[in-house]
């Protein structure tokens, strides 16, 4: 279940794109410790406005990787280092992109139903996604690892912390996409956890989700902006 000496490289790899997209939005936005709002919806912000008029679904990606100051990327970060790295031992490299990428993107979605008007940034859908994959990894193995889930529950308090301090003080940052990623993650980490070869399965369910909310929101904004 376990390798040896893992270098986290995915982790480290999301890392290190999230601090480099925020270095070139805050040069354009020539401060570096706020983002410029108008910076972040050029650079793929979700704004429902852009999506459902001009069909910008892209920004459903996009918004994964921006993020609106100094404190909102270094929570972010820290958070995506604590659950990030015992993640890649427990999941392998695709398992552990498409739980992330599915949480992200679903849980912008889940924030697009709620506030379609609102500019919307961050990671921490994606990230609350990993956290839910861990979850259920540790729910289907709970007898065989009850050490480690005692771990998990402290970096489970810590990670809600950051994010309920995050929540309330940054106004783009919707606990809604936290809510849907962490779903996400929570379906998936259960499902791979008993059975690594159902990712085709969970990603075809992801797919026709995204798709069918997606549909959803177009017929029913399309009226509202």
């Amino acid at each position: 279940m376990r390798r040896a000496l893992p270098s986290f490289k995915v982790t480290y790899t999301l890392i290190l794109l999230n601090l480099l997209v925020y270095v070139i939005t805050a040069l354009f936005s020539a401060d570096l410790m706020e983002m410029d709002t108008r910076v972040l919806v050029t650079f793929g912000a979700l704004y429902g406005p852009l999506i459902f008029l001009y069909d910008e679904w892209w920004r459903l990606f996009t918004a994964m990787f921006l993020h609106g100051g100094m404190t909102h990327i270094l929570m972010n970060m820290f958070s995506l280092y604590i659950v990030g790295r015992p993640a890649e031992i427990y999941f392998d490299k695709r398992a552990y992109l498409a739980i992330y990428f599915f949480s992200g993107l679903i849980g912008a979605v889940t924030s697009l139903a709620i506030h379609p008007q609102s500019v919307g940034i961050g990671a921490s859908g994606a990230i609350f996604g990993v956290f839910g994959a861990l979850a259920g990894f540790f729910l289907i193995h709970r007898e065989r690892i009850g050490a480690q889930t005692k771990v998990f529950m402290k970096n489970f308090g810590v990670i809600i912390a950051l994010n309920i301090f995050l929540g309330l003080s940054i106004p783009a940052i919707d606990m809604s996409a936290h809510i849907g990623g962490l779903m996400v993650g929570f379906i998936g980490g259960m499902m791979l956890s008993y059975n690594p070869r159902w990712l085709w399965f969970y990603s075809i369910v992801m797919v026709i989700t995204l798709l069918s909310s997606l549909f959803y929101l177009q017929g029913s904004n399309a009226s509202v902006l």
